[in-house]
């Protein structure tokens, strides 16, 4: 097990910014970025004998900064506060006090605002090379930053096992009462080809979505999966059962005890051979086939078109904030946020 800090020369807010490689002894490794916590590249061994990266991305740091990737902007491989999806018309209210956050989706608020925690440059606070390497990182975000209450610490530790589980640890305190949803918003694709995701076969534990309205934002209102498209609750292809102009888009509210560690999803790739396991305390993962995504340059000089990745983002109800019957997105002083996602990758044969 390794870990290798990797300067990128980048100064962003006077801090510097800094690639950190955690690599295990198979191999495999993941890239991360201080900015943002943006998992660059997760790079594992296929089926076929090949080490096969499995995140969209860049080549290059700066490419994360160029203005015509910012315009339809994807927060490729970041980390998402201090709320996760949306905040309907942006606005929630925490005791006798109403706050009134940016409206960048429509009327309603997106990931954390205008400038979230995908745009930070975090301190990295712990390296460590064994026995499984980790870096922790670390972010102070002030009272009223995107006009959200409250100081607000958080620590995020990525791990890599010998089995090769990213294992990503959250936690976060508070001087103030405050509103907080966090997950992480990596694009995966095990195709060895990349290209579109509509034959990757996908399995999500949930018997319920979640109703949203015109503007993606959740109503409050449980649908059953059964005798639907969003029936994910035995393996089938994306593209079984979706409408080719619009995929998925859907949070799903898993069938678990709220707080266990629990298997939420598995995605597989036949060429590739490869499976994508997602294990999470949280109770809710959103589906995302990347309908915008649209994006110049990738890696090798790729360009990344729509459906052509998916995101399964580990959060607490969207919208929770403004919607008392879902589990409460609120933290308390004396509280302590946790939350722990494990990505883990195996071979299918």
């Amino acid at each position: 097990m390794s870990v290798q800090q990797i300067p990128t020369g980048k100064i962003i807010d006077l801090e510097e910014v800094i690639a950190i490689e955690l690599t295990n002894s198979k191999g495999s490794y993941v890239k991360i970025f201080n900015y943002g916590t943006i998992i660059n590249k997760f790079v594992v061994k296929n089926a076929s004998g090949e080490m096969q990266d499995i995140v969209l991305g860049f080549d290059s740091f700066d490419q994360y900064l160029d203005p015509a990737y910012l315009e339809n902007y994807p927060y490729f491989g970041a980390i998402i506060g201090r709320y996760a999806n949306r905040i309907k018309n942006g606005k929630f209210t925490i005791g006798e006090e109403t706050y009134q956050l940016a409206q960048n989706a429509g009327t309603d608020t997106l990931h954390g605002g205008v400038v979230g925690f995908d745009r930070k440059v975090w301190d990295i606070v712990d390296i460590s090379e064994g026995p499984q390497s980790s870096v922790t990182f670390q972010y102070e975000s002030v009272d009223g930053e995107e006009n959200f209450p409250g100081n607000l610490i958080v620590d995020l530790t990525f791990e890599l096992t010998e089995n090769d589980e990213l294992i990503l640890s959250y936690e976060a305190e508070t001087d103030k009462a405050t509103a907080i949803n966090l997950t992480h918003h990596s694009y995966f694709n095990l195709s060895p080809k990349v290209g579109n995701v509509k034959d990757h076969k996908q399995q999500i534990f949930a018997s319920n979505y979640l109703e949203q309205d015109d503007n993606y934002s959740v109503t409050g209102k449980l649908i059953p999966v059964a005798g639907t498209a969003w029936d994910f609750t035995k393996s089938k292809a994306i593209g079984e059962n979706w409408n080719e102009e619009e995929g998925y888009d859907q949070t799903f509210v898993l069938d678990k005890i709220y707080g266990d560690l629990s298997l939420a999803s598995k995605t597989i790739e036949d060429e590739s051979g490869l499976v994508l396991s997602v294990y999470t305390t949280e109770p809710v993962a959103h589906l995302y086939t990347a309908k915008y995504l649209a994006v110049k340059n990738g890696k090798g000089g790729q360009d990344y078109d729509s459906y052509g990745a998916f995101c399964v983002e580990t959060q607490h109800h969207p919208n929770a904030v403004n919607i008392p019957e879902f589990p409460t997105t609120i933290l308390n002083p004396d509280d302590l946020y946790t939350q722990t996602t494990i990505y883990k990758i195996s071979l299918n044969r």
